[in-house]
């Protein structure tokens, strides 16, 4: 069909798009573009014909621009400039100023989720950066030196404020929303209510500890708290699934760990608990979908036993019971569900198989193995496949996991170095996506052991997507676990397996896996010989507030435990071979963290290797030909010996 329209066969196999959407509300008549042109497909005849093709003026008029947010019906694009909110008229190419008072750490800028459903109202927020600390950025390259001054809030300082206003396009009239002003606090705009009537957003307390869902009347501001959370430890906000609308918006989905494991429960939306939907010793991780019309709610979890990491979906009973597990095969599954629900692809694979697309009915039942990746050419690079351990933390009870990666030739009767590439952070699990494609650290310990290393990564306690308890171990305790844990666990791999090297081991961390990386080798110098530390965090208390005060309270009032994860008091113990890598233009961790560690290691008179880079930001791994990944390479390499 697509032949006679084009005049051509369409060139390859399959579909010449990937992407269409539906034009009428029974589903039967579809639009999609190929070639960039437009074209109508009738599902009942399959029929085809061209779309009315609009003008130059007419695509470049109801395009939405590099930074514009458009209105649900397509009139109206929200857009910030030189610090205010402007709106730009689809019909008439009118631009209109709405704020005047913006201006550079009082800024106005649209909110999540920012227009209303029927485009008549804009959620908007201010920050108020004026008070916040900053850092200077120094341009060096530049023929006459310049300075950048950027936000940057420290541990005990302040955070900053969020101002949230509602805007009333037709008045262009601004209410703000009660928001307990001057308490210390986050703000995290969630859009609207589905009637439109309310705005939606998260309070958390700057100790994480308390977490409001409030919602604010469209008109006036005024709100009220739906619902409110409270944790002796703390809560993990991006850890909750985002909400699910039932009935209408009658009621609500939300996740919990207040019972010891991320679980799913409904509340309506006066804030009463309708019922706890999941009862499981497992982490509910995001709701996929809802059939409200049959009747059951679909989300992921970490639900395998002995593989506490693999992703699996499960569905149950929007009315309660009727629990199952609806995939099978071990390893991180991905979902994608069909608009009526009644069919999903699951894309499949685990660290050592590649993904499988599959075809499933609703209730898990196989329907066609839609696509089986070809791994011919990876069997032709004499790839070794990874393999899973299960090793026990510094207790002696706690089960940690992890993975291990050999090289494309490993030799079992061979010695081989070793490098650890660490995190460490108790924000995320580098376990956590098990996957045949690795992400984040997995794939620097990938990259690596092809160079001819042992690498490994493991999870320790402290971390989340292991349940509220084995996370809670970092509460008033960053830097004093992680390191012994991942010491026993170098200990109990290379005690096992005679073909690592025990006396030649590295060890790799950025930013936060950094400060790990460091902390390693100040703490078990007898494990650790070499080490190379991407934008490495150095003492706590110069930490974001978000990343420190939740497990660590401020530092005025614990002065005791910011000084004991310090890494700067311990420069003295370094014996291991030292790399720091680091950008001049870095606002995520900051050049002086560096500076500070460069002077404590002169102090203790230690040797060290740095290599500054300028220009270059928090991201120094993205290119793999970086001059950062070069020097990783070239450090171990000529350090351990492979």
């Amino acid at each position: 069909a697509l032949a006679g329209v084009l005049g051509s066969e369409p060139p390859h196999r399959g579909l010449p798009f990937d992407t269409f959407t539906f034009v009428d509300e029974g589903e039967q008549t579809a639009k999609f573009t190929v070639e960039d042109k437009q074209f109508i497909l009738q599902l009942d005849t399959y029929g085809i014909s061209r779309a009315p093709a609009l003008s130059e003026d007419e695509r470049k008029r109801l395009a939405p621009r590099a930074g514009e947010a458009p209105s649900p019906d397509g009139r109206w694009f929200v857009s910030v400039r030189d610090h205010n909110i402007w709106l730009r008229d689809a019909d008439n190419e009118r631009s209109t100023q709405i704020t005047t008072d913006g201006v550079e750490d009082y800024a106005w800028k649209p909110a999540r989720a920012a227009w209303s459903p029927d485009s008549s109202k804009l959620f908007v927020h201010r920050f108020d950066d004026r008070s916040t600390t900053k850092i200077p950025v120094v341009h060096y390259l530049k023929q006459r030196q310049t300075v950048d001054w950027v936000i940057h809030p420290e541990a005990g300082w302040s955070t900053g404020q969020r101002e949230l206003y509602i805007l009333d396009l037709p008045s262009a009239h601004l209410t703000r929303i009660g928001t307990q002003e001057g308490k210390e606090q986050y703000l995290m705009p969630r859009g609207w209510h589905p009637s439109g009537s309310e705005i939606i957003f998260l309070r958390l307390s700057r100790d994480w500890k308390t977490i409001d869902l409030v919602a604010a009347d469209a008109t006036s501001g005024t709100t009220r708290v739906v619902l409110s959370e409270t944790e002796n430890s703390f809560i993990l906000p991006w850890a909750k699934a985002p909400i699910a609308w039932l009935d209408g918006g009658k009621k609500f989905t939300w996740t919990s760990e207040r019972a010891g494991w991320n679980q799913l429960y409904l509340f309506d939306w006066e804030g009463g608990l309708v019922r706890r939907l999941t009862d499981k010793a497992f982490p509910v991780t995001e709701v996929v979908a809802i059939d409200e019309e049959a009747g059951w709610i679909y989300f992921t979890g970490h639900g395998e036993r002995g593989q506490p990491y693999d992703t699996h979906l499960y569905r149950v009973r929007l009315e309660g019971g009727d629990f199952s597990r609806l995939t099978e095969a071990r390893g991180q599954h991905e979902i994608q569900f069909s608009p009526s629900k009644e069919f999903f692809i699951d894309t499949h694979s685990n660290p050592n198989r590649p993904p499988v697309v599959e075809l499933r009915r609703a209730d898990g039942s196989l329907l066609n193995v839609l696509v089986k990746a070809n791994f011919d050419a990876q069997k032709e690079l004499k790839w070794t496949p990874p393999e899973d351990f299960i090793v026990k933390a510094a207790d002696g009870k706690t089960d940690l996991h992890g993975i291990l990666y050999k090289p494309y030739d490993f030799q079992a009767g061979k010695k081989y170095p070793v490098i650890e590439v660490i995190y460490g952070g108790p924000w995320d699990s580098q376990m956590a996506h098990r996957g045949f494609i690795p992400r984040g650290f997995l794939r620097s310990a990938q990259e690596l052991a092809q160079l001819g290393f042992i690498t490994f990564v493991v999870d320790a306690r402290g971390t989340p997507e292991r349940g509220k308890a084995f996370h809670d171990v970092v509460h008033g305790n960053l830097g004093r676990n992680e390191i012994p844990d991942h010491a026993a666990a170098l200990t109990q791999l290379t005690d096992a397996r005679p073909y690592m090297d025990a006396s030649r081991v590295g060890i790799f961390g950025h930013s936060t896996g950094g400060y790990f990386a460091i902390r390693a080798m100040l703490l078990a110098p007898e494990l650790y010989h070499v080490c190379v530390a991407g934008a490495p965090y150095g003492d706590v208390s110069d930490w974001w507030p978000s990343d420190v005060e939740p497990f660590l309270g401020l530092p005025q009032s614990n002065k005791e435990q910011y000084d004991f994860g310090s890494n700067l008091r311990l420069m003295g113990n370094l014996r291991a071979k030292l790399l720091l890598i680091q950008g001049t233009s870095d606002t995520t961790v900051p050049l002086s963290h560096t500076m500070k560690m460069v002077q404590a290691l002169s102090r203790a008179g230690k040797e060290y290797d740095l290599v500054i880079l300028p220009e270059k930001d928090h991201n120094l791994w993205r290119a793999s030909t970086s001059y950062a990944r070069e020097q990783r390479r070239r450090y171990f390499q000529e350090h351990l010996q492979p």
